[in-house]
């Protein structure tokens, strides 16, 4: 059986993630999770950054089995910071799954046109975001190093207090809403 392929779609929202995590399932023969999708069609126009963190989590669980079954995953959220990317990483590796992690970025004006685009033509695929968030996302965001990317770069170690990364990931995408803060 082939090693399978654990894609990680790395940008803000309306870089072309989900576009392009769309021609990668197909290409790839890939299940592709796309976290908004399940948000949208669980929560409608709310967006509880509670929920959101479950979905991921329930969403890598699925991904990571559907790994460890041989068929290749895609895993179309964002991942804005080094320690997720990280330990999905780690847990590809763990599978004996490659990865190919895909970087995305624009420059904000574009960033603000396509989110307007998107909002007044399928404004059922997002939320409304200002300009002052998109600008405190992509403050908060990481980009990935070179090495990174093409996977040259060693997974770092886990965080302070975590002693490997599946208590990382269990931490950052936690099993149930009600174990959230």
């Amino acid at each position: 059986m082939p090693q399978p392929t654990l894609f990680l779609t790395v940008g803000l929202p309306c870089t072309g993630k989900t576009t392009a995590a769309r021609r990668l399932e197909t290409e790839h023969r890939a299940l592709r999770l796309t976290k908004d999708e399940w948000v949208k069609a669980l929560y409608g126009d709310e967006n509880p950054p509670a929920a959101q963190d479950v979905i991921e989590g329930r969403l890598i669980a699925i991904g990571l089995r559907t790994l460890e079954l041989g068929t290749n995953v895609i895993v179309d959220y964002g991942l804005w910071s080094r320690d997720e990317r990280s330990s999905l990483r780690q847990a590809a590796a763990d599978l004996g799954a490659a990865v190919d992690m895909r970087y995305f970025t624009l420059e904000p004006a574009e960033q603000r046109r396509r989110l307007d685009r998107r909002q007044a033509e399928a404004p059922h695929t997002t939320w409304p975001m200002s300009d002052a968030e998109l600008s405190e996302w992509a403050a908060f965001f990481q980009t990935p190093t070179p090495g990174e990317l093409d996977g040259s770069e060693p997974i770092d170690a886990p965080p302070p207090g975590f002693a490997t990364w599946t208590a990382w990931r269990t931490h950052r995408w936690p099993p149930t809403v009600s174990g959230t803060s």
